[in-house]
């Protein structure tokens, strides 16, 4: 599998941040914790997943997996530096 995403690190935390507007991707827990495995992943705090909007007022949708798998309700230092990335 070919993932299209960038690595970002900011305020002592970093994040891998994931296409998911240009390729299909399916985050999974499992996926979330071997992306964010520093030994044999990537490597990161947390997992930003960006997709096209669901509302018509909106540009995009995210959503966050902590390292170990678990859905979280925010990042924001991930949603500013996917913000400054725009």
């Amino acid at each position: 599998m070919v993932l299209k995403f960038i690595k970002m690190q900011g305020a002592g935390n970093d994040f891998v941040v994931i296409d998911g507007v240009s390729q299909r991707i399916e985050i999974t827990a499992q996926l979330a914790r071997r992306l964010a495995d520093r030994n044999f992943g990537v490597g990161c705090d947390q997992v930003l997943l960006v997709e096209k909007p669901q509302r018509a007022d909106t540009d995009f949708r995210y959503r966050i997996w902590n390292a170990d798998g678990a859905k979280s309700s925010s990042a924001a230092t991930g949603a500013l530096l996917r913000a400054l990335r725009a």
